[in-house]
């Protein structure tokens, strides 16, 4: 009499072979989720070390060997993911804002545009990144170069907020 299936002595990969060095279990995932929960377990492999210990910008100061934690950027950037959305900022009409042409906008949806924030506004179907102004009931979107003039938002535009820049992320 043979016996076929259940263990068999050997068979299979050894425990902790994987990628992870760790065991695995299956997990059923819902077909639409897939390639999302392939991305999360992915990045997470792209935790960056993080020292606890600033770097000094004035004097240098004894260095620290004391690594605090992984960082992880989209942890540290993205406050609510399912409203957060990326963007390339074009022109120079931000760059007294820290905003250069070509720089990675971290835009949130469901932070409210206050007076002050800089904003993702569409007017006329035209995208644009401004500082949002609010004063004596007129709204304006204010460029942060003095080459550019100020924009005011008149009830015929036809203006759509798109959301709040939280972060910019630009090369060196």
């Amino acid at each position: 009499m043979s016996v076929r299936g259940g263990r068999r002595e050997g068979a299979g990969r050894p425990k902790g072979s994987n990628r992870y060095g760790e065991p695995t279990r299956p997990v059923r995932i819902p077909e639409s989720q897939v390639e999302r929960v392939l991305r999360f377990v992915q990045d997470r492999e792209y935790a960056l070390p993080l020292y606890a210990s600033g770097v000094s910008a004035g004097f240098p100061s004894p260095a620290d060997d004391y690594l605090e934690g992984a960082l992880d950027l989209n942890a540290h950037l993205v406050r609510e993911p399912t409203a957060t959305f990326f963007v390339r900022a074009r022109g120079d009409s931000m760059i007294d804002a820290g905003i250069h042409d070509g720089d990675l906008l971290v835009v949130d949806r469901s932070v409210e545009a206050t007076d002050g924030k800089v904003v993702i506004v569409s007017v006329n179907g035209e995208l644009t990144v401004k500082r949002f102004h609010r004063a004596k009931g007129k709204s304006w979107l204010l460029p942060e170069n003095p080459d550019y003039p100020p924009i005011a938002l008149n009830e015929e535009d036809e203006t759509h907020l798109w959301g709040v820049v939280t972060n910019v992320i630009h090369p060196l």
